[in-house]
């Protein structure tokens, strides 16, 4: 195989927002945002918290051979793979609570949970790095996803708060 399959591709980079030019990784956050407020705006919100938890299941799962694929190509942990970002941001986006979009508090808890994701992936704290030794695509996701824990973690705790 000369060319990555264009399916692993793009999945892999987050429907094609990791091939953005600069901060891949942010776009494919933003990508994920927006499509979870797309489906805010189309579903019920109970419908829209277990679709997107069947989402970060499916798109974890999914993405694991396609990364594998792809770093023959690309290299290890390439930035333009930014599926992990697009899951990561939707497990913080489940602490969103269920208000109207016309609230400020709603669109506070959605900036929240994009800007929180993206700290804990760029920083890697609290063990975040370490995860980034598992082997190949596996370790692609699991700093992303425990960074997306620790943001939805924060945002509860935020919730209980105010």
């Amino acid at each position: 195989m000369s060319r990555p399959r264009p399916l692993d591709v793009f999945l892999a980079t987050g429907f094609y927002s990791g091939l953005l030019p600069v901060a891949p990784g942010t776009w494919g956050a933003a990508a994920a945002t927006l499509l979870w407020l797309a489906g805010f705006a189309l579903l019920d919100f109970w419908t829209l918290q277990v679709l997107t938890a069947v989402c970060i299941v499916a798109f974890t799962l999914l993405s694991i051979q396609p990364i594998n694929r792809l770093e023959k190509f690309w290299g290890e942990d390439p930035k333009r793979v930014v599926i992990d970002e697009v899951v990561g941001t939707w497990i913080c986006l489940l602490a969103v609570p269920n208000e109207p979009w016309t609230t400020t508090r709603f669109w506070v808890y959605v900036v929240m949970a994009f800007a929180l994701f993206r700290l804990f992936d760029i920083f890697k704290p609290l063990g975040i790095r370490w995860m980034e030794s598992f082997p190949g695509g596996w370790g692609v996701m699991m700093d992303d996803i425990l960074s997306g824990i620790y943001g939805l973690v924060v945002m509860m705790v935020c919730r209980q708060f105010f």
